[in-house]
């Protein structure tokens, strides 16, 4: 009789764990775009801009996203940037639009190996989102800092070089960790993980398309995201240096 009670109490415990955990699916679709602009030596600009939708994949707008940023380099492979972030999370079914100002830092830097192309960023962020009140935009923010680690790898599929008219294969991992007064329940926040085929236009251009798995926490704490993402980006960086610079 002891062990079936206590057989008993690990179901009822079980239960009531997996009970406590709230999880949600989506199906999106993620569109963006990249472009790093390098002036000088040491001085470019970066520009992103992105379009996420949501609801088998395509059927509802989910987020629109904005960045803008100065580069300085260190060297061809050290980047140093910092900027401005302005993300618009889209409500439906009676709730509003919630507008997030990010300003960010980030230290990327590159390596090309024999067989693949290798690149990492460590990027903070400063977020200031609107507080929601009974479904009603308030006057006031929540604020965190957030902290982005990703890797990247890029592997030619012919060749040993990623060069113009080189399909590839594109890997990529991204954690985000937040910190900060306000963060009670979800120090961790999300992971992203990609992978994906890819093809390089030009010296300048490339784009990739693939399939990426997020999971995410809620600042709830007890509730969690899986998405399922088809995602599209492409990469446009152009060096404007005179030659007597290069």
């Amino acid at each position: 009789m002891k062990n079936i009670s206590l057989i008993g109490l690990i179901l009822l415990s079980a239960q009531a764990f997996s009970q406590d955990k709230e999880f949600e699916t989506r199906e999106m679709a993620w569109l963006g775009y990249f472009n790093q602009t390098r002036f000088t030596n040491h001085s470019g600009i970066w520009i992103d801009a992105h379009l996420r939708l949501n609801n088998q994949f395509v059927k509802e707008v989910h987020a629109t996203l904005f960045r803008i940023a100065y580069i300085y380099y260190i060297s061809d492979q050290t980047r140093l940037t910092a900027g401005y972030c302005n993300q618009i999370q889209y409500g439906h079914e009676g709730t509003p639009n919630i507008p997030e100002h990010r300003p960010w830092q980030q230290v990327q830097w590159f390596e090309k190996k024999n067989g693949f192309n290798m690149m990492q960023w460590v990027r903070l962020e400063e977020r200031f989102r609107r507080k929601v009140e009974d479904n009603e935009l308030t006057d006031d923010y929540n604020f965190n800092f957030r902290i982005r680690y990703n890797m990247s790898f890029t592997i030619p599929l012919k060749g040993k070089k990623v060069e113009p008219k080189t399909p590839f294969l594109f890997i990529n991992n991204e954690v985000f960790i937040n910190f900060g007064k306000n963060i009670v329940n979800n120090y961790f926040d999300q992971n992203r993980a990609f992978i994906g085929l890819g093809y390089q236009f030009t010296q300048h251009f490339n784009a990739h398309l693939g399939y990426m798995y997020v999971f995410q926490q809620l600042p709830e704490g007890n509730k969690y995201i899986n998405s399922n993402v088809i995602r599209l980006f492409v990469f446009h960086n152009l060096d404007l240096r005179k030659k007597s610079d290069e």
